[in-house]
């Protein structure tokens, strides 16, 4: 096995690139073939060479490079050997994006670089891709996730200049430049993908904090979709397309409720982007009479989610014929309201009455059984009413959404222990079984069909599921950082990961590969970069950056997306 330089000419200049040959017998005589492809030899990488083996003593690696340069070399194959194998494949895919999107140019537009040894626009995407690859601490990065990564060929950033010191004050420095950035990102991304922005779908969300954040004003306990009541919290605003595309976000305080954002998000939109004929999108926690009228004073359309309560006042026309059925297992109704400045959608699903009921059945059973137990418990012993009632109180309180079918009554007896005796309120289940699986959508767009209406609410599934992913596949939560910029950076750094995801399933949805970049993203993550280490007969030694060669699964994925895997790395200077 050997090394041997090769020449072809192209657009009438002479490139020069070098192969590992290996010598095999055949009936015909010995037969040469390549096996590795090192790359071009131009004259950067021989003053490259050279000026490496300068570096050190006793080495002779540069004279290969002479002007006397040989044709080929002969290589020792018992000391060949591959050295520093680093993940490569993911760090590229999240780079390749970042450079679809013109993000490294933004970056260095509006990060300008002062007296720093690495620009804070690089360190910015070490967090951002490392997110999106690796979601890690900052501390992690500095200490594991960046040197077995190919980041640092990529973006040129020395391992020994990454350190969680440098990782924290790039946070400081991206954070100041947020409104840009989502205002850059969605004219970008329009364009990129011909997305329309007239209809925003609103959602919120909280995360949690490991610590007590005492210096942070914004971290305070209130209602938790992690189910961490025992923690400090945020509440996080999110504004997406209906593609699932981000437009923008806020944080608020952590006992913020969902209501009360509307109008400071609306007023954000309107200023980045301007007032338009927009369509809003909002779950029923949103619903409040003064977001609406605020919405309807400034002629913004609206479809909205309505508590399940207001029901009720459309009890005649559940139980009423003419419903439309719009797919299979749903059901809707059009009412215009009494002014006819809106519409009230009825909806009825087969799969949520079926999901009702038998929530509705479990709960029942519950309670049934807790009640049965005290009454069973109050004849035995001797106990206050008032033990009593606080124990009914934590049944009914676990057990909501079947409290209301049973009246209980805790009465006493001539000893002044408590008596419990219970029954089941008929009109109460009459009234759940008629609802089970209805809901009710209200909007101001008067020129939609019922079907339009509907297939637009259920977009919301779009922002749902961006906080799926932030939390999920990006690790948004828990937030160990304490102080209240170093935070609102740490979701920034998820937003921007959260694009590059968005900008991946795109990808992958217009080449046929389906809306699975947590799959693709991990099939091209395996491919590494290795430092192949080739001596020669002659006591030199060669060493070249070679990535892997695919797999034939991630070949195709590539051809796919009609990206080009490099064959070798060089160094990226900063």
């Amino acid at each position: 096995m050997h090394l041997q330089k090769r020449t072809r000419n192209k657009d009438g200049r002479k490139y020069d690139y070098w192969e590992l040959v290996e010598s095999y017998r055949t009936a015909r005589g010995p037969r040469r073939r390549s096996v590795a492809y090192l790359g071009a030899v131009g004259p950067g990488e021989r003053l490259g060479v050279k000026l490496a083996a300068e570096d050190q003593v006793g080495s002779v690696q540069g004279c290969l490079f002479d002007e006397c340069e040989p044709e080929w070399v002969e290589v020792d194959t018992k000391r060949v050997r591959v050295e520093r194998p680093r993940s490569f494949g993911g760090a590229w895919l999240g780079l390749e994006m970042t450079n679809m999107l013109g993000l490294p140019e933004f970056l260095q537009d509006v990060m300008l670089r002062g007296l720093e040894d690495i620009p804070w626009w690089a360190m910015s995407l070490v967090l951002v891709l490392c997110r999106l690859c690796d979601p890690s601490s900052e501390l992690r990065i500095a200490e594991h996730v960046y040197e077995r990564s190919a980041l640092q060929e990529l973006l040129g950033v020395p391992v020994e200049k990454v350190n969680d010191d440098r990782l924290y004050r790039s946070l400081d420095k991206l954070l100041v430049h947020k409104p840009e950035l989502e205002r850059y990102l969605a004219d970008r991304l329009g364009e990129l993908f011909g997305l329309e922005y007239d209809l925003l779908l609103y959602d919120v969300t909280s995360t949690y904090f490991e610590g007590e954040c005492a210096k942070n004003a914004q971290a305070l306990r209130g209602y938790s979709r992690d189910h961490r009541g025992d923690c400090k919290q945020v509440t996080i605003a999110l504004v997406v397309s209906r593609c699932g595309m981000p437009l923008g976000y806020e944080v608020f305080d952590g006992n913020r409720h969902d209501s009360t954002t509307v109008e400071e998000i609306v007023e954000m939109i309107e200023s980045r982007y301007g007032r338009a004929d927009r369509i809003w999108v909002m779950d029923r926690g949103m619903t409040s009479e003064e977001n609406i009228a605020y919405l309807r004073e400034g002629g913004r359309r609206y479809i909205l989610g309505t508590p399940k309560s207001e029901l009720k006042r459309f009890e005649r026309q559940l139980v009423e014929g003419n419903w439309t059925d719009i797919r299979e297992g749903l059901e809707v109704k059009l009412y215009p309201s009494a002014d006819g400045e809106e519409t009230f959608i009825l909806c009825r699903s087969a799969r949520r009455r079926e999901k009702e009921n038998a929530m509705h059945e479990r709960f029942e059973r519950r309670i049934e059984e807790g009640l049965a137990k005290m009454q069973e418990t109050c004849e035995k012993k001797r106990y206050k009413p008032t033990i009593i009632a606080q124990r009914i109180g934590r049944l009914f309180e676990k057990n909501s959404r079947a409290a209301g079918l049973f009246k209980v009554d805790v009465q006493t007896d001539h000893n002044g222990a408590a008596k419990l005796v219970w029954s089941k309120v008929d009109a109460w289940r009459d009234w759940a079984t008629l609802s089970e699986g209805c809901y009710i959508l209200r909007s101001n767009v008067n020129d939609w069909s019922a079907e339009e209406l509907w297939k637009a609410y259920i977009q919301l599934t779009e922002a749902e599921s961006a906080f799926r992913i932030h939390k999920g596949d990006l690790s948004l939560r828990p937030i160990w950082h304490q102080r209240k910029e170093r935070v609102q950076a740490h979701i920034l750094v998820c937003f921007l990961a959260y694009v590059l995801w968005k900008t991946l399933a795109r990808l992958c949805s217009a080449s046929g590969l389906g809306d699975e970049p947590r799959k693709v993203l991990d099939e091209i993550a395996q491919i590494q970069v290795v430092d192949v280490v080739l001596p020669t007969k002659s006591g030199i030694e060669i060493r070249r950056r070679c990535v892997a060669r695919p797999t034939k699964h991630q070949a195709i994925l590539l051809q796919h997306l009609r990206l080009t895997l490099p064959t070798h790395l060089k160094v990226v200077e900063m």
